[in-house]
């Protein structure tokens, strides 16, 4: 008995710490990671939306902050409109860790003359190497500059609307006001300033 014995004793042995090993260890030495709930699954997708809605409406924010630093004359038509992007920025970021409210006030001081605007502005269609300034390329005649802010802002707001049907009911009520606040400040940047 004594050889075959000893093997035997071994087999269980090695079975039994197998069988221990597999209960114990998930092969990364932790606990096993816990399946996400449909409710955190949900939650995690609705972070992603709000990021990116709340993106895209800090970058038309900052393309008001370069129109406004390129043509301080547009100041008094477009602070209104830039306050409101501000606040729909801050609106659908609203409950992110982290997510910083944009300030309802340019970060970009437009400049005092228009010779300082000149020379603080890159010029049209060209980005400037210097990082303190604006990447967004502001057109130096307003009239242009007022076009490609409004085209930005039905872009941003056709952005908004595409995504209402991935939101949840209360947020989706949200991006939808956004997009129709943002379709109006397209004709205001237009169409509203002629007549």
């Amino acid at each position: 008995m004594g050889r075959t014995g000893t093997l035997g004793r071994r087999a269980l042995l090695t079975a039994g710490a197998v069988t221990l090993a597999g209960c114990t260890s998930d092969g990364g030495g932790g606990e096993r990671p816990r399946k996400q709930t449909a409710a955190e699954r949900a939650a995690l997708a609705e972070a992603a939306l709000r990021r990116g809605s709340a993106a895209k409406s800090r970058s038309l924010l900052e393309r008001y902050d370069a129109v406004l630093a390129a043509h301080p004359s547009l100041t008094a038509r477009l602070t209104p409109l830039r306050r409101a992007v501000a606040a729909h920025a801050a609106a659908l970021a609203e409950g992110l860790a982290g997510s910083g409210a944009p300030s309802a006030s340019p970060s970009v001081r437009p400049a005092e003359t228009p010779a300082a605007a000149a020379k603080a502005a890159p010029s049209a269609g060209t980005r400037s190497a210097d990082a303190t300034t604006s990447p967004v390329p502001v057109p130096a005649d307003p009239a242009a500059a007022l076009e490609e802010l409004a085209a930005a802002a039905r872009r941003t707001a056709d952005a908004h609307a595409a995504t209402l049907l991935e939101a949840p009911p209360e947020y989706a009520r949200l991006l939808a006001s956004v997009a129709a606040a943002g379709a109006a400040h397209a004709y205001l940047l237009t169409e509203g300033g002629r007549g």
